[in-house]
């Protein structure tokens, strides 16, 4: 593999990782969560953020090339919502800018997790997601299938209606299984699955679906891949002393490790790091320029099949 470009002062944008297609959508691998726009931590945990800052951050974002967010109607705190920022900071969009947000959870306005949705409440989300945006039509959905619901095929069935009535134009599906995949795709085409997976948390199952997505041309889109077993709390500060190691190799930071690991996991895994904090941002996109070696790597799953 090739050298990695010094993590110096240069400015390294978001085409540094490359680029995969969902559906007939060019993105670069590195792309943005939103989830952390509205506050020190996700949903209702941790202060509201600064709306100007998280405002500087998503056009941030885009100066360095960043093509990809994902997002969703249920991130917001007590005083911001992401779909609403984004609006603010982006609208009239970038022509190349694909914006993806999912469906399923519901909040209710006091922030509390309401009952998931039913297939037939599932329009009435999209169409918040649209006016939130200011969008016509969406450019993916994903389904997040909640842990009640065994089988996504009614609820899968409805968004594919949705599709068919041009409100959305591509279809994926998140905190699934490989038999959920098979489900999806006998309704409707899949072009990204959504799971959780990172360096520090070993999954033979999610492995194996990453694999399945990579064989189907399927976008692999991990979330939590930074933040670990932090999850909605933020960016994990737990390290394996071989991710710090490979991180002093490269001058760069455990994050930005993390980062690089899971994009070499295949060239259609997606990264969406999220964050607020518009130097943090800088320091997830020029991860996507880390080409790690065949024994760092080797080194890095050592240490990940020990986690497990």
């Amino acid at each position: 593999m090739c050298e990695t470009p010094p993590m110096g002062s240069q400015t390294i944008t978001a085409d540094a990782a490359g680029t995969w297609k969902l559906g007939d959508l060019p993105v670069h691998r590195v792309g943005f969560g939103a989830m952390r726009l509205t506050g020190s931590a996700a949903f209702h945990h941790g202060t509201p953020s600064d709306r100007e800052r998280s405002i500087a951050v998503l056009r941030k974002a885009i100066d360095l090339g960043v093509n990809h967010i994902d997002t969703a109607a249920f991130y917001f705190s007590s005083l911001r919502s992401a779909n609403e920022l984004i609006n603010r900071a982006l609208a009239p969009y970038p022509d190349d800018l694909v914006i993806v947000t999912k469906v399923g959870p519901h909040r209710a306005y006091d922030g509390e997790w309401g009952t998931s949705a039913r297939p037939e409440d599932l329009r009435g989300h999209v169409e918040e997601n649209l006016r939130q945006l200011g969008r016509d039509h969406l450019d993916v959905v994903n389904l997040r299938r909640m842990p009640k619901y065994d089988s996504i095929a009614e609820h899968f069935g409805a968004l594919a209606e949705l599709r068919e009535a041009g409100l959305i134009r591509h279809l994926g599906i998140s905190n699934v299984t490989t038999r959920h995949l098979a489900e999806a795709r006998a309704i409707a085409p899949v072009v990204c699955v959504q799971n959780r997976y990172a360096l520090d948390r070993p999954d033979p199952a999610t492995d194996e679906l990453l694999r399945i997505c990579g064989e189907l041309g399927i976008a692999f889109v991990p979330f939590f891949a930074v933040a670990g077993e932090a999850a909605e709390q933020g960016a994990t500060t737990v390290h394996d002393e071989d991710v710090r190691a490979v991180a002093r190799a490269h001058g760069a930071s455990p994050a930005q490790i993390r980062l690089a690991w899971t994009l070499h996991q295949g060239p259609h895994v997606l990264a969406i790091p999220g964050t607020g904090n518009p130097d943090h941002l800088t320091q997830n996109v020029a991860a996507g320029a880390i080409r790690l070696t065949d024994e760092e790597l080797a080194r890095l799953n050592a240490a990940r099949h020990k986690a497990g």
